[in-house]
């Protein structure tokens, strides 16, 4: 990992102590307001863990094993329709996925009849993929199999040549479609701007750690910032290659990079929550899903802004 300044270092070194924050999902903003000293600066000790698919992610926050997910927003919309009652904090990043096909596939329709793999089949990027799929006339349980793998799907694809497709995002992609797999879409493109990526956290929990909340989000709309600024490209573009499948060249690492500061699948400037975006993945789940009996609720049944809000107002603008 790229050596980054601790621009909160002498922040932090005053904090009396520092109040522990359990986070899943490992993220470049994550990253950065670490790396940074911006968690410490607003009196936080993250502990940052991951899992092996988003189930096992989200029984981890219903059971109070963590405090915030930082991850695949519709895991928030996915916990609420089995129950548990999520607030959703920030949206970070618009989704940069990829339906990718193994070698020799060429189009969707060499898809028919083949197996896809998804990390689970309900949520997150297996929602795209049968929304990609379902736009090229295929219809998942009748015109292909789903195989549910988990997050290590590029890695089954380069061992397993009877994967037929399966979504990836930035890096993974980049070096996919390098090796000879094909693109056969992106989300972007075929559905729209999708807002994929944020945290979110139990309501009861937010509630009664609402300071704790607040600094966690300033934190990261520090990191965001940092991300975003055209001072600190060479690092980002650094950081890119170090955390990819695999050694991206500095040319791709740049490429992603550019996808990440503008246009369709980019980071949100100050972690603010596009909420359009957002009701384009409600609307995606509703049509591939029909999770709703009337149709997707509006964005606001999902996210509360005003942690956001009082996070903002104590950073200067």
């Amino acid at each position: 990992m790229v050596a980054l300044c601790a621009a909160g270092g002498a922040a932090a070194a005053k904090a009396d102590r520092l109040d522990t924050l359990r986070i899943e999902g490992k993220t470049l903003t994550t990253e950065v307001a670490r790396a940074n000293g911006f968690f410490a600066k607003h009196g936080i000790d993250v502990r940052i863990s991951s899992s092996p698919n988003s189930e096992v992610m989200r029984q981890k926050l219903s059971s109070g094993a963590v405090d915030i997910i930082d991850d695949g927003l519709d895991n928030a919309v996915k916990m609420k329709l089995d129950g548990t009652d999520v607030v959703i904090l920030t949206g970070s990043r618009l989704a940069q996925q990829e339906l990718i096909g193994q070698l020799g596939i060429k189009s969707a329709a060499d898809v028919r009849g083949k197996s896809v793999i998804v990390d689970v089949p309900d949520t997150q990027a297996a929602l795209l993929l049968k929304k990609i799929l379902l736009l090229g006339g295929l219809k998942a349980g009748v015109d292909y199999r789903l195989v549910p793998l988990g997050m290590n799907r590029f890695a089954a694809m380069q061992s397993n040549r009877e994967y037929a497709a399966a979504m990836m995002s930035g890096p993974e992609a980049v070096i996919a479609k390098r090796m000879g797999f094909t693109s056969l879409g992106r989300s972007s493109e075929l559905i729209g701007p999708i807002l994929y990526h944020g945290s979110y956290a139990r309501r009861d929990w937010a509630v009664a750690h609402k300071d704790l909340v607040e600094r966690y989000v300033a934190a990261n709309i520090e990191a965001q910032r940092w991300l975003l600024a055209p001072s600190n490209e060479a690092k980002v573009v650094e950081m890119i290659q170090a955390a990819g499948p695999g050694q991206l060249s500095a040319a791709e690492a740049k490429k992603v990079y550019g996808q990440l500061v503008s246009g369709p699948e980019a980071l949100t400037k100050d972690l603010r929550f596009d909420v359009e975006a957002f009701r384009n993945f409600l609307r995606v789940r509703s049509e591939v899903e029909r999770s709703w009996r009337n149709g997707a609720p509006p964005p606001e049944a999902f996210f509360d802004d005003s942690y956001y809000r009082d996070a903002a107002a104590k950073l200067p603008k």
